[in-house]
């Protein structure tokens, strides 16, 4: 008994440097955000700075980043798990699981100023592919990279390798046992996906599905790096805000934006954290 008071505190001490690590860069800066998005100049308590966040232009940012998380986060969903489930059904252990288990890791963390010139230089209006296009005959000259369309095609570049590494586990998680199973007891393959592995799938799908969302909506550097701001999301609002950019008097008007965004990631985040758990105990 003793010995395992010991050993639990020594695992205790050991997670101090994280702990510490966290509250400095994450505890501390949310705290900073949430007490400053109450606060005017003078450090008195307001609510203006929140109600000018829930107004235009600010409030039209947030539908924008709404609109494009969820869509590049339903679509890289979709694709992600249609490619994880076919490099599922390859032999373990193979070159293809490694192949794409690797490339997912690299291309999932691929953003920002390098993404942004990789698109510019292929398919920009005079970028490597547009030009090979249109010496084909296929001319793609009038797709901009620099709107609606344009930002969510370079956001699936990491969303769905993202959604293969997210969805990929769940996937090992269904045994085959169970499938054999439910062959022997007469269902087809159709019935054993509606009724045993669907069902298992969708809650790791629903909170793979939020953490799209999140990571969509919290993108910075990509989206500034490609449009230099004309499209308004959430985060260049924010960064236009602190570089200076806003009226006397709202100063601390980014950290009600920031504070938005906090609740928003925070809303998606928590419930992929439950899904998670609750198909933990059957995916192992």
């Amino acid at each position: 008994m003793a010995e395992q008071k010991v050993r639990r505190r020594l695992d205790l001490l050991g997670l101090l440097p994280f702990l510490a690590y966290v509250a400095v860069f994450l505890g501390v800066p949310t705290i900073s955000v949430v007490v400053g998005a109450f606060q005017d100049d003078a450090g008195g308590w307001t609510l203006g700075n929140i109600g000018a966040a829930a107004g235009d232009p600010y409030l039209h940012a947030f539908v924008v980043s709404t609109e494009i998380s969820a869509l590049t986060a339903v679509i890289g969903a979709v694709v992600g798990l249609a490619i994880a489930f076919a490099v599922s059904a390859s032999p373990p252990g193979g070159a293809l699981r490694q192949v794409v288990s690797t490339a997912s890791g690299v291309l999932a963390y691929f953003a920002g100023v390098p993404l942004a010139f990789a698109f510019i230089a292929a398919i920009g209006s005079q970028g490597l592919v547009t030009k090979w296009l249109g010496s084909a005959g296929l001319d793609i000259s009038g797709f901009s990279l620099f709107g609606f369309a344009g930002i969510t095609l370079v956001y699936l570049y990491f969303q769905i390798p993202l959604m293969v590494l997210v969805i990929f586990p769940a996937l090992e998680g269904l045994r085959p046992q169970w499938q054999e199973a439910a062959s022997n007891l007469g269902a087809s393959r159709w019935q054993y996906w509606r009724l045993v592995g669907g069902p298992l799938l969708l809650p790791p799908f629903l909170g793979a599905l939020m953490l799209l969302f999140a990571n969509a909506f919290a993108a910075y550097a990509t989206a500034a790096a490609l449009t230099n701001g004309i499209i308004p999301l959430v985060p260049i609002q924010i960064a236009a805000v602190m570089s200076g950019n806003v009226a006397v008097g709202q100063e601390n008007l980014g950290n009600a934006l920031g504070l938005g965004m906090i609740l928003i990631v925070g809303l998606a985040l928590a419930g992929y954290a439950w899904m998670q758990r609750r198909t933990s105990r059957w995916l192992r």
